[in-house]
């Protein structure tokens, strides 16, 4: 297998069954490739723990298909599942509030953002999410209000990151993972990123405009 032999695998098992293939199946030195090439987050052993947007490990959200249940890796990823994957016009994405513990759920799908007043929240800056991806993933959480995201930033001493609503987050996720299932896909390069977050209505130094 090649290395977009490899990609491909792990990306489509992950659509398919919501956990990456077994590690043996796969070539090492492409995976670590993959991962370098930030295509892929390897774990300390090289296993899979993230191929975006999917996640093989729990990160505070899962995502009920028809018939697959995934680990959503953040909120950004979890609105993004339903675009990406073609036999799931909608998702019910379920989560907690990390300010008061409450429980979230809505249904996400292809047509339009789901209604609500609930607000996420991303702590990273676009220009430092990958100095630490999995802790990056693990801090673009959903909350129920900005007086949640108030309480939850003055017990852990975080400084704030970045608010949108529902709709500017399901924007964001339409068609940032377009194509990643299939062959030759390309990240996008710096200058495609900003005008990305541009067209979905994002501004301001957190997102490097």
């Amino acid at each position: 297998m090649d290395t977009e032999d490899v990609r491909l695998a792990v990306y489509r098992s992950f659509a398919a069954t919501g956990r990456p293939p077994e590690r043996d199946s796969l070539d090492e030195h492409a995976l670590r490739e993959l991962h370098d090439q930030r295509h892929l987050v390897l774990g300390a052993g090289g296993e899979v723990v993230m191929a975006h947007p999917f996640s093989a490990v729990p990160l505070g959200f899962s995502v009920m298909g028809r018939e697959t249940l995934w680990w959503g890796g953040c909120a950004w990823d979890s609105f993004a599942l339903p675009h990406l994957l073609p036999d799931e016009p909608e998702v019910l994405v379920a989560t907690r509030c990390p300010g008061c513990d409450a429980a979230l759920a809505w249904v996400v799908g292809r047509d339009e953002p789901p209604s609500g007043i609930q607000v996420a929240h991303f702590l990273i800056p676009v220009a430092h999410m990958w100095d630490g991806v999995v802790h990056t993933c693990g801090n673009q959480r959903l909350f129920c209000r900005e007086e949640c995201v108030a309480l939850w930033l003055t017990r852990t001493g975080h400084e704030s990151g970045y608010i949108m609503d529902l709709a500017t987050l399901w924007r964001l996720a339409r068609g940032w993972y377009a194509g990643r299932l299939e062959r030759g896909y390309q990240r996008r390069e710096p200058t495609e990123a900003r005008d990305y977050f541009r067209s979905v209505g994002l501004s301001g130094p957190f997102w490097g405009l």
